[in-house]
């Protein structure tokens, strides 16, 4: 332990200059985008596929069925399903569709029939507070990502043998804590394989695979219309074991959290490997000389990372205000979509027509690339909360209307939110940005705790969630007044670097 402890000491520390030439060679090694870094980006980002799935999964296996009275002397289609004999009335489809008709939970409380989906998110939170540091420490980007879509799809395939909605509803916790770094370490990790100029664009990738998911979840449900829940989960879950096993294969580590760690040569032959060989001798010397801090490559503290974080005032300041914004965006982003089913409208062309909403949403995050990022999201932050509050002054009145004004709402807030992950992992550098990720996620973990309860509440009255919805994301849109511009910046490696640029620009 003596001789841990007195090895940073002997280690000199990279000056300012040397930094600046580091960050050079790191965008060097990084420039060149062929094939092989194209094939990396989208294997890693296919775990968003599975992460969506995962996500929006409860829209069908939660579904409250539709139902017609069997007994025309009892029962009309304006009763109330509780005040009237069971006898009465029949699921339209078998009773073992989804979780409600499968368990009997029609009259259940609003806290019986959110708590799987609430269960979801706090395991989300859990496990963004105890896993997704680990990617920035002993981890690494790649084992955390493999680690985590193996366990979550493992836990969904156990989560078919669950006899009532209290053992459900833990294995949705479990799923939920399993799940939560894999957004998170695909963005950091494929954006640390890229140099500046690409940063912005493989970004899209992990959307549009988010999306592809997403799209892919009403073919699912509607193939299985007629069988069990169970079964949807069976066949979201054995693929995602199988990619789990390809990507631990296949995919690199990140170079950038490589040379964080020490690990110089790994991080060499990766970068040789997709820089030209022109350049490749002048690159790998550069590495060799340049000095590195060592200390966190002798020995970690697994959690360091977030001491280093909010030891600094100017990051705890930034830090609080990304998360409120996140809070605001994530429970849009994530609330529109599970709310769905509260337009009245079919529950599979909803879903399409929600997931159509993020094609546009895409396409407006990629050609705002050279535009500055806090305006951006901004705009479409206040859009999206216009949007939601207008669904409620609308009501059921207009049906059309209120479709169109909450799938406007969900491509602003899908816009603010592709632009907004791009935004955190330009706010803080390499030593804690997989941790700084995970803090914004855990803020939008955190609203959306309490979304399936106001989606419930939400049935009877709009107010309770797309009222709630448009008034927090509204309110969470001013702090980015306090926050910097970071377009066209490059990407810094340590705290003192970001500091130090931070204080040029002012």
């Amino acid at each position: 332990m003596a001789a841990i402890e007195e090895l940073p000491s002997s280690i000199p520390h990279p000056s300012s200059k040397e930094k600046v030439v580091m960050d050079d060679m790191m965008e060097k090694g990084l420039q060149r985008f062929g094939w092989l870094e194209f094939v990396q980006c989208i294997l890693v980002s296919f775990a968003s596929f599975f992460d969506a799935q995962q996500s929006f999964l409860t829209i069908y296996t939660e579904e409250y069925p539709t139902w017609h009275c069997t007994d025309s002397t009892l029962c009309n289609s304006d009763s109330n399903i509780c005040n009237i004999p069971k006898s009465s009335w029949s699921w339209d489809g078998p009773s073992h569709k989804t979780v409600i008709s499968q368990w009997s939970l029609e009259c259940a409380s609003s806290f019986i029939t959110g708590l799987p989906q609430s269960s979801f998110f706090i395991g989300c939170f859990f496990g963004l507070f105890l896993l997704t540091t680990l990617a920035d420490t002993s981890l690494g980007r790649k084992n955390t990502l493999v680690l985590s879509c193996l366990s979550s799809s493992i836990v969904s395939i156990l989560i078919v043998f669950s006899p009532n909605i209290w053992i459900y509803s833990a294995f949705k916790f479990l799923i939920g804590f399993f799940r939560s770094s894999i957004g998170t370490c695909v963005l950091v990790l494929i954006t640390e394989k890229v140099s500046t100029e690409w940063r912005f664009t493989v970004g899209m990738a992990e959307y549009l695979c988010f999306l592809l998911g997403t799209m892919s979840l009403p073919g699912i449900a509607y193939a299985n219309r007629l069988n069990s829940w169970r079964l949807v989960y069976i066949w979201t879950s054995v693929p995602a074991i199988c990619y789990s096993v390809l990507a631990y294969i296949f995919v690199t580590e990140s170079p950038r959290w490589l040379l964080m760690q020490g690990r110089h040569q790994e991080a060499m032959a990766m970068l040789t490997g997709v820089s030209s060989l022109e350049n490749g001798h002048d690159l790998t010397v550069g590495l060799i000389e340049a000095p590195m801090n060592k200390q966190k490559a002798s020995f970690f503290h697994l959690y360091s990372s977030i001491v280093e974080l909010f030891g600094r005032g100017w990051a705890l300041k930034r830090m609080v205000a990304v998360m409120v914004l996140g809070i605001g965006i994530g429970m849009v982003y994530f609330g529109m979509p599970l709310a769905v089913g509260n337009l009245g409208m079919d529950i599979y062309l909803a879903v399409v027509f929600n997931g159509l909403m993020e094609i546009p949403a895409c396409l407006a995050a990629y050609f705002l690339e050279n535009r500055q990022r806090k305006p951006s999201i901004l705009i479409f932050s206040v859009a999206s909360g216009i949007c939601c509050i207008m669904c409620v002054v609308v009501g059921s009145g207009i049906q059309e209307i209120r479709v169109g004004l909450a799938m406007t709402s969900f491509f602003s807030a899908c816009t603010a939110f592709n632009v907004f992950l791009i935004y955190i992992l330009e706010l803080f550098p390499t030593s804690v940005r997989n941790t700084t990720t995970s803090l914004v996620r855990q803020a939008i973990v955190i609203g959306n705790i309490f979304t399936p309860f106001l989606i419930s509440a939400g049935r009877k009255h709009d107010i309770f969630s797309y009222g709630v919805f448009g008034v927090v994301i509204l309110l969470s849109s001013f702090t980015l007044l306090g926050l910097p511009e970071t377009r066209g910046l490059a990407l810094c490696d340590t705290m003192d670097q970001q500091e130090k640029k931070d204080n040029m620009l002012v």
